[in-house]
């Protein structure tokens, strides 16, 4: 049985609730397609997020990684094509704000997904949930991650799918903070992570 590694993002900035925390606990431990899936919440600090998910990478060992990030403000599921070396942006949940720094000093401009986005997309929308590919994953923790990750993968020459995908925000997210935010059931981004996850099978 191949393993999966699905992250998600604790609640940040004024989002009183995560979503991406919600999907991650609900499929931890369960088997979709060919894998099983291993469920880690990362912590939304430059300086632990991506430790820890490297770390969670090294006790796990992967045949595939998906990290999920919240995208307030979208109503589709988007993959990101790439992950660029800067981290800029407001403050973390340490209170920390970077400016235009390196992610890795001397490390590449970016890194493209390994993860099948165009297949994602296209299953996705099959399924009837709306999905477009995204060409930036920002300069915040969700581009931190997606690079960090990448870059381990890379230096080490692992073999091992790696890439963002960033979700809607949920009902209940949208109720108790602005009710005009696009927004989907949490049945519904469940459902779309598994047909994510359930693709895979077919790039094997």
């Amino acid at each position: 049985m191949n393993t999966l590694l699905l992250t998600g993002f604790e609640p940040f900035l004024d989002h009183p609730l995560n979503p991406s925390a919600e999907i991650v606990k609900e499929l931890d431990g369960m088997i979709i397609g060919d894998y099983i899936v291993k469920g880690c919440l990362l912590p939304v600090e430059f300086s632990q997020s991506a430790n820890q998910m490297i770390s969670l990478f090294d006790e796990v060992k992967p045949d595939v990684v998906i990290s999920l990030g919240l995208a307030a403000g979208r109503n589709t599921i988007t993959p990101e094509r790439i992950a660029i070396n800067c981290n800029d942006g407001v403050k973390d949940n340490s209170g920390f704000i970077p400016e235009d720094e390196a992610i890795i000093q001397e490390g590449p401009v970016g890194y493209f997904s390994t993860l099948p986005i165009r297949t994602f997309v296209n299953v996705l929308r099959e399924y009837g949930y709306p999905a477009e590919i995204s060409n930036s994953a920002g300069t915040y923790l969700c581009n931190n991650v997606m690079y960090q990750m990448l870059h381990y993968i890379s230096v080490n020459q692992y073999n091992c799918l790696s890439g963002f995908v960033h979700i809607p925000a949920s009902h209940d997210l949208a109720v108790i903070s602005k009710r005009t935010m696009p927004s989907w059931s949490h049945a519904d981004l469940v459902e779309a992570c598994k047909v994510m996850i359930q693709s895979l099978a077919v790039e094997k």
